[in-house]
């Protein structure tokens, strides 16, 4: 039975993987100056699938499930936040902003799974979108507003992919979020040389250098691979109670990072718009809820369908996705140049 008592070792695990997802968006945003965006979504994802596709095993969930995750996190949720970073998202901003996938997803569960959320809950949403205005309140001199409005897009995203994945209940977070990294690849490609050109796209890859490949390496094996291991081993092991609040470290250490090597400016306002974003994600992630079907008398969606073995009752697997890294941050000429 999973322990509810993180061990030392455990919980330095869990605030290593925030850590790496935090930093992540640092280096997003170095690799934003070496790739257009969506070529470098296609490169995270076909690196991050490969050679470990082959290491895994088969998928342990439907194929509608892992296809359907993969358009919408690796198409939809990444093709938006490389491109809105890209058009001037600061990346702790980014970081930061991101969280509001837990609002977006309890809307959707309710939505589609019939999750109606509790009174706490409710609050928490309220506190988190009080937090995104303040967050955008204070963006109006740091980054464009065409760039913020695409990354809580991608939080929206973020969100409808939660949903896909707690109704896939995958058993193996690893094995699915490899499988679900073959998917993005041929569209975001495709994508790319429809909106970017090939010109640019073939400029970037013979231009490749070692901080390039170095960008791919971390935000594919670092932040996919070895961070979605670590969390879905800690998530065997623990309640998901346990260890999702390890995610609300993210913005926390996205926007240090950010602040330490990209010299983004931490302003009161911002600190401001962290604690209501963290706070409203924390309630609206860990408070308690009503469960589909609770009071009126139907049987949860779970419940309905067809058995396939234990079904968790939350499964956090992308609550916490890896962001974006980057030192330096190129000009907007300097990245179209």
């Amino acid at each position: 039975m999973p322990s509810a008592r993180l061990a030392p070792a455990h919980v330095a695990l869990a605030a290593l993987v925030a850590a790496v997802w935090g930093v992540n968006f640092v280096v997003i945003e170095i690799g934003l100056g070496h790739f257009p965006p969506l070529l470098f979504s296609a490169l995270r994802f076909l690196v991050a699938a490969l050679p470990a596709v082959f290491l895994v095993g088969r998928p342990k969930v439907a194929w509608k499930w892992i296809v359907g995750v993969g358009l919408v996190l690796g198409v939809a949720k990444f093709g938006l936040l490389f491109t809105g970073m890209d058009l001037g998202a600061p990346a702790g901003l980014s970081s930061l902003v991101l969280q509001v996938q837990a609002v977006f997803t309890a809307l959707f569960a309710f939505a589609v799974l019939g999750e109606r959320p509790g009174r706490v809950r409710m609050l928490g949403m309220a506190v988190a979108l009080a937090g995104i205005g303040v967050a955008a309140a204070g963006a109006g001199g740091s980054g464009s507003a065409t760039g913020f409005a695409l990354v809580i897009a991608a939080a929206a995203c973020w969100g409808v992919s939660n949903v896909l994945t707690r109704r896939a209940a995958p058993p193996d977070a690893l094995n699915f979020m490899v499988w679900v990294s073959t998917v993005p690849v041929l569209p975001l490609l495709a994508l790319s040389l429809l909106l970017e050109g090939p010109d640019r796209d073939l400029a970037a890859l013979r231009g490749l250098d070692w901080t390039g490949a170095g960008v791919i390496v971390y935000v594919a094996w670092i932040t996919t691979v070895f961070g979605f291991g670590a969390w879905g081993w800690l998530l065997r092991r623990h309640p998901a109670s346990s260890v999702a609040p390890f995610s609300l470290l993210v913005p926390v250490f996205g926007m240090s990072s950010a602040a330490l090597f990209l010299g983004e400016p931490v302003t009161p306002l911002r600190w401001c718009a962290a604690a209501l974003l963290v706070g409203g994600v924390a309630l609206t992630s860990l408070g308690p809820g009503h469960a589909p079907g609770e009071s009126s008398g139907r049987a949860p969606v779970h419940a309905q369908r067809e058995s396939s073995g234990p079904v968790p009752e939350r499964n956090p697997v992308a609550r916490a996705e890896p962001a974006t890294v980057s030192f330096p941050r190129p000009t907007g000429e300097e990245r179209r140049a």
